[in-house]
């Protein structure tokens, strides 16, 4: 047999008559002044330009004009026409006489002809036959053919599937690149989990795995490549790689592009994006696009934009769409606008279809319903199951549950495995929990956490631990020492009181005291005595008092001793005592022995009698 070349295949990457979306347009003129040579070669007897024009005509749908042309090359031995007479017959209906011109075509070496054949076999169910003629298609280095033999062997579990999906990918078959890139992405997210390094993802669409591991590198470049040739969710994965790295710009024009070729999650995603950006009117119109193709979380993204507007029906209707959608994050959504307006009830009843759905934090919300109104046996099963998928604060409330019955280490359990999750609180209770017990590594360890986490306690809590270890300075009672520099507690001190903790507030004061630093003492001791402290009202008396402002400082005093305060009210006692007002003076000198402690409650007494003494000469 005379085999021509392989010049006028039509469809060498694919089986149907359809564009393939990565060959460029050509010229409408300059095709129909090629179809119009090919039909006076094919005329003259030219068995390639039959070949050609059957081709032609075959990819405009003209399968009648097609037919002859093919059959002519076919007879005169051009297995590119083979090939594409089987395509015509699988169109018209006849397979099994397409398959024949594939075999012929295959054969005598048409790699294409191969890939069809082989994929016949398969949708027939004759596996050994399919893989064979896609095994020979794929040898000759054709795209299509390896890639349909990668999806053979991967669905039978075969290992050499990864080879074949990887040879399809640098030929440049896109979805090749994509189911690659998805690949090398798992097994780059197993390796993270098995070396502890997750990167807690995200809410958003789509998760991965976190970057800068080969596996992920890779994954990224066959993203690419597969985006490129206009893979959608290719686009949409590389989006999510650049989002997660911080190039926001790049990772944008990739969710657009997946947006603009429908991808709901990609619009989704983008309008993420811009709402981060501020730019939530843009963000509402993705969204809204999302949500009309059932993205159920861009749904919960617009019911929450509604609330937040106020526009509860709209919102309701939204969070609605999105468990219409599967997302059980809508009706979670609906418990908590019906607990925000009060709707006891139907946040309970919300509440309870997403929990039993799964979804964890429904669970815990449920939990926490239930609690406030009295039920504590019917919340701590659903706080124990929000707290075993996983959720760091029905961990944590667990164990005040427990705390509150006076199970002090089931409690302290739920707090560390809170903590061990990152949950602020958790661990300063942890911290807590080791310093009663004098473990005071343990203890330093967790109010380190927690004060990193932005806990004002636990900030104090550790400046305390570590205050306490500190060389004995001598102090009088304004906290005066020879101390001028800042130590490691003083900044921990520092940290909590500028999140406004009152006994840090008095701390920091009195070692800027001690430093000399009157103004910064002032300054905090203010600040901790109109929060209420009564500790800073009385050191900022004092500080006053040594200034020379007598006067202000009485009204500091004043503050603190009604508060509670035994030598603020003996400070008093002094003043007035010292003014000639004896009988104010006998009074705040009762109002000392009164509050203590044992050496002021002495004093005071002392000074009592004095003035008792006094009124009565």
């Amino acid at each position: 047999m005379n085999v021509m070349g392989d010049k006028a295949t039509l469809f060498g990457t694919g089986r149907f008559v359809q564009s393939s979306g990565e060959e460029p347009t050509r010229d409408e003129a300059a095709e129909a002044a090629e179809e119009a040579r090919h039909r006076l070669q094919a005329e003259a007897g030219d068995v390639e330009s039959m070949s050609v024009l059957g081709a032609m005509l075959l990819r405009r749908g003209d399968l009648d004009g097609a037919e002859p042309r093919l059959r002519a090359a076919t007879a005169a031995g051009d297995r590119a026409a083979a090939n594409n007479l089987g395509v015509l017959l699988h169109q018209r209906g006849y397979p099994e006489e397409a398959a024949g011109w594939w075999r012929i075509a295959a054969v005598a070496g048409s790699a294409a002809a191969a890939h069809a054949l082989g994929r016949h076999h398969r949708e027939r169910g004759d596996e050994p036959a399919a893989e064979y003629w896609l095994r020979q298609s794929a040898e000759q280095g054709h795209a299509l053919g390896a890639y349909a033999l990668a999806d053979l062997l991967e669905h039978r579990g075969d290992t050499a599937a990864g080879q074949w999906m990887r040879a399809a990918a640098e030929r440049g078959h896109r979805e090749a690149a994509y189911r690659l890139a998805r690949a090398l992405d798992r097994r780059a997210a197993a390796s993270e989990g098995e070396t502890g390094r997750g990167d807690g993802a995200g809410t958003r669409p789509p998760a991965g795995a976190a970057t800068g591991t080969p596996d992920a590198d890779e994954a990224e470049q066959w993203y690419r490549q597969a985006a490129a040739r206009g893979h959608r969710r290719a686009a949409l994965h590389l989006g999510a790689i650049l989002e997660r790295r911080g190039e926001l710009k790049e990772a944008g024009r990739w969710y657009l592009t997946s947006a603009k070729d429908g991808e709901a999650r990609a619009a989704c995603a983008l309008g993420f994006l811009l709402r981060d950006a501020g730019d939530t009117e843009s963000a509402a119109v993705w969204w809204l696009r999302a949500a009309q193709d059932g993205d159920g979380n861009a749904a919960n993204a617009l019911g929450a934009l509604h609330a937040e507007r106020g526009e509860t029906q709209t919102a309701e209707r939204w969070y609605r769409a999105a468990m219409d959608a599967g997302d059980d994050n809508g009706a979670y959504n609906l418990g908590l606008l019906c607990a925000e307006q009060g709707r006891t009830a139907q946040a309970e009843q919300w509440y309870r279809r997403a929990a039993y759905a799964g979804h964890r934090e429904a669970a815990n919300a449920l939990a926490v319903l239930l609690l406030q109104v009295g039920d504590t046996s019917g919340a701590e099963p659903w706080f124990s199951k929000a707290a075993e998928a996983g959720s760091v604060d029905a961990a944590f409330n667990l164990g005040i549950l427990y705390a509150g019955r006076g199970e002090d280490r089931v409690a302290l359990r739920c707090y560390e495995q809170a903590a061990a999750a990152g949950h602020t609180e958790a661990a300063l209770q942890v911290g807590i929990a080791r310093l009663r017990e004098g473990d005071e590594a343990a203890a330093e360890r967790h109010l380190r956490c927690a004060a990193g986490g932005g806990s004002a306690e636990a900030a104090y809590r550790l400046a305390a631990v570590l205050d306490a270890r500190r060389p004995p300075v001598p102090e009088h009672e304004l906290g005066e020492s020879s101390l001028n520099v800042k130590t490691e507690c003083e900044e921990w001190y520092e940290r909590a009181a500028t999140q406004g903790h009152r006994r840090a507030q008095v701390r920091v004061g009195m070692l800027a005291a001690a430093r000399g630093d009157v103004v910064e003492a002032a300054r905090w001791y203010r600040a901790a005595a109109e929060a209420g402290s009564r500790n800073g009202a009385f050191n900022l008396g004092l500080l006053l008092a040594r200034e020379g402002s007598e006067p202000e400082a009485a009204v500091w005093w004043e503050r603190a001793a009604d508060a509670g305060h035994g030598r603020a009210a003996l400070r008093l006692a002094l003043v007035y005592a010292r003014r000639g007002e004896l009988a104010e003076g006998q009074r705040w000198a009762d109002r000392a022995v009164a509050l203590g402690p044992a050496e002021v409650t002495e004093r005071a007494g002392r000074l009592r009698d004095a003035l008792r003494e006094e009124l009565s000469a």
